[in-house]
């Protein structure tokens, strides 16, 4: 790495960092940890490493920012849907964002997974451009400073490492690779498991649409976070608004003998089971998600209402319209 590194210098930082925000599975931080080593032996101008870094972090992280802007949700549901851990994908970077709206760039790259997600999040939600750049700018700066610190710091452990790892040639290799590989696996086994406790029946739009003709409507639930809701304002017609940690609470009023059917919009209805399992704990039997969700609602044509904007204090019960 060191060799790499010194031959082709900051070139190598700045394709590092700027694959690595696009999304390719190349670790950027052990770059800048060397790259920082390097500097404090005079080997590399310190000035040119950060200024690669933040030169091949932004332009990726503008890229996926268009992209949110543009596509919306549909930019994150799509991610997430290749991500080894696809059911808390979108919900926790939604969190994450409600929480600290455009300040989420701050410190996206030191949370695993957000990194990537954040800047089409943000662009989604409509952060200006010129406070994209400034708060992404602040942060990969911040995430990049610290990793060569770590290695100007810590310039002759470092050596000592990288030799140890040299001398011990493909051996050392084989054991990344295989802990690599382990780690793929065991977030692969974890996401099978996941979804095999998650299969249940589910409900078509077809067979929902039907029952809605017929007067036998269930009663409809919407489970999204109030963040997803401003990524995508369409609703199913009378569909109750809550999020899957409320939905126990806002169906206290319905008797345990009526038919629910829960929806939401994330990859293989992650959300709208969890909601739906909570449910049946509490006593209802008759619960069901919707096959599809949103999307395949909306795909097949059914009518579909749009929840205008709504003041910051009544934010929690907004308007629908019809479209």
């Amino acid at each position: 790495m060191i060799a790499l590194i010194a031959q082709y210098g900051l070139l190598l930082v700045f394709l590092n960092v700027l694959a690595a925000q696009a999304g390719v599975p190349v670790p950027a931080v052990p770059t800048l940890v060397v790259a920082g080593a390097l500097a404090a032996g005079d080997r590399l101008p310190l000035a040119g490493i950060v200024a690669a870094a933040l030169a091949g972090s932004l332009l990726g992280d503008l890229a996926w920012y268009l992209a949110g802007r543009r596509y919306g949700a549909g930019v994150m549901r799509t991610l997430c849907r290749v991500s080894l851990s696809p059911d808390s994908c979108v919900k926790q970077s939604e969190l994450r964002f409600h929480r600290w709206r455009g300040r989420v760039l701050l410190v996206a790259k030191f949370v695993p997974g957000l990194s990537m997600l954040a800047p089409p999040l943000v662009g989604a939600m409509g952060l200006p451009p010129r406070n994209f750049v400034l708060l992404d700018g602040l942060g990969a700066l911040l995430w990049a400073g610290v990793a060569i610190a770590l290695g100007y710091a810590f310039a002759g452990e470092i050596d000592r490492v990288l030799d140890a790892v040299a001398n011990a040639g493909t051996v050392a290799i084989e054991v990344a690779a295989a802990l690599l590989a382990a780690y793929v696996l065991v977030k692969w086994w974890r996401r099978e498991r996941l979804l095999r406790s998650l299969r249940m029946a589910r409900i078509g739009v077809e067979e929902l649409s039907r029952a809605v003709a017929a007067g036998r409507a269930p009663v409809v639930i919407d489970v999204r976070s109030a963040v997803a809701r401003q990524l995508d304002d369409r609703m199913i017609p009378d569909a109750l608004l809550t999020d899957v940690e409320g939905v126990v609470q806002a169906v206290v009023a319905i008797p345990f003998d009526r038919e629910l059917v829960v929806y939401c919009n994330c990859p293989n209805e992650v959300s709208a089971a969890h909601a739906a399992q909570a449910l049946m704990a509490r006593g209802y039997r008759r619960v069901r998600p919707l096959q599809g969700g949103l999307d395949a609602w909306d795909a097949a044509g059914y009518t579909v209402l749009r929840l205008a904007p709504a003041p910051a204090a009544v934010a929690d019960s907004p308007a629908p319209t019809v479209v």
